[in-house]
């Protein structure tokens, strides 16, 4: 059973949010579309050299954002491969202009491929949502701080207006977003994974692994016994002066800890799989993990091409919120489109409740021998793949997640810390250069 569904909405606004779709001037528009990601690439390479090393870190406002790219819900369903957003900039600016916003992008690489080798962080953050989610029912004075705090009703200004941001626009800075945990965390003293489902729940750019692990690493958990801590005069500093939080944060707490029991281990790294044979009638799947297909090396031409619904595992997570949910359902839309035309092949869709079933009736329509999509990381796509295997298994069809090079190559660099997949970066970036 997955966790309770507990939703979150600021004072007299119900379930509903505003559209993501619509954001202030100077940054891009979500629309979930592969042209969109595109245009929006291009509006941000000017500024990915010193630009952005120098301002980054600057959070003015929402009505303030070209010194961030604001690329990352379109990474995140891989509507944009990282791949090309890293050489474009490289290819702008070079890779010593360029090394910040490298970095960043490789953020997110290194979160997966940390998830990849410590999959029970993921299953123990879920069940301990499901344990405090239970406390919220039975401990008034914890839920009396969690209210105040999805309902930016805590006093504390920067804090109440990055809540009402959040869920107005479903995209945080950076920085903001580092503030708002450590202030949750340490100030609040609310649950470390509540918040995550806080944020789950309303970034479009939430992903299992970045959004899991980000949590625990300003808790100190990710990298154990060092945490981030969220000071007045930071906050000042990079907010230009909209906030300053004097004398309302707490700026001595320590680390949060887990017992050795508690702490996910490390296990070995999932072999790429190997390619099926060029002569099997190949049956294509897309997923909301990657909707870019016309760049997958497939051993030959799909004979049929679908797309497994995003709503296949998602019990299994804490609730998207509308728009989250609709981003996802319309960049999975767009991949299987691309798909389709570079193909040349009908998309084929099925439902969101009877999808496996669905899938199987395709498969023997089409004489399928093997499913290909391509890979995804823990979470609940990866989950839904791994019982769709097993019932297309016990009719004879294979399924076989095809991984990218770019993950292959970077992801077992992420054992430890950032900084062993960082002082890699370089000899990635040429092992991928045409």
């Amino acid at each position: 059973m997955g966790p309770p569904r507990l939703r979150s909405a600021l004072p007299g606004e119900g379930s509903q949010q505003s559209d993501p779709t619509v954001f202030p001037m100077n940054f891009p528009s979500w629309q979930p579309t592969q042209q969109a990601a595109q245009e929006a690439l291009a509006r941000f390479l000017p500024n990915a050299g010193n630009h952005y090393a120098r301002t980054r870190n600057h959070d003015e406002g929402p009505e303030h954002r070209r010194n961030v790219s604001g690329l990352s819900p379109w990474l995140r369903h891989r509507l944009l491969l990282e791949q090309e957003v890293v050489q474009a900039a490289i290819s702008q600016h070079g890779l010593g202009d360029a090394e910040k916003f490298v970095q960043e992008v490789y953020w997110r690489t290194y979160f997966k491929g940390w998830l990849e080798q410590h999959p029970d962080a993921w299953t123990g953050w879920l069940a301990a949502l499901t344990e405090d989610q239970v406390r919220l029912d039975t401990d008034r004075a914890l839920r009396e701080r969690y209210v105040q705090a999805v309902s930016a009703r805590t006093g504390i200004d920067c804090f109440d207006a990055w809540v009402q941001e959040l869920v107005q626009t479903g995209y945080l800075h950076n920085h903001a977003r580092m503030w708002f945990a450590s202030i949750w965390i340490f100030t609040l003293q609310l649950p470390w994974s509540l918040g995550a489902a806080f944020f789950y729940e309303h970034l479009l750019d939430a992903d299992p692994a970045s959004n899991t692990l980000s949590w625990r690493w300003v808790g100190g958990l990710h990298t154990r016994g060092k945490h981030y801590l969220a000071r007045p005069d930071n906050i000042a500093k990079y907010t230009n002066g909209r906030f300053n939080p004097a004398r309302q944060l707490n700026t001595q707490a320590e680390p949060l800890d887990e017992s050795e029991e508690e702490r996910p281990p490390r296990v070995a790294l999932e072999l790429a799989a190997t390619p099926p044979a060029a002569s099997h009638r190949l049956g294509l799947l897309v997923t909301q993990e990657d909707c870019h297909p016309q760049s997958l090396a497939l051993p030959s031409k799909p004979v049929a091409i679908g797309a497994l619904p995003t709503s296949a595992g998602a019990s299994e997570a804490p609730p998207r919120g509308p728009a989250q949910t609709a981003f996802g359902d319309g960049a999975l839309a767009e991949g299987l489109r691309r798909g389709a035309d570079h193909y040349g092949l009908d998309a084929a869709t099925f439902g969101p409740d009877t999808w496996m079933s669905d899938i199987l009736t395709w498969a023997h329509e089409h004489d399928l021998q093997t499913l290909v999509t391509a890979y995804a990381p823990i979470g609940p796509t990866r989950s839904a793949l791994h019982d769709l295997a097993a019932s297309v298994a016990s009719e004879g069809i294979t399924l076989i997640q095809l991984r990218r090079d770019y993950d292959s190559l970077a992801w077992p660099h992420a054992k430890a810390g950032f900084f062993g997949l960082k002082k890699k970066i370089p000899a990635l970036v040429d092992a991928l250069t045409p």
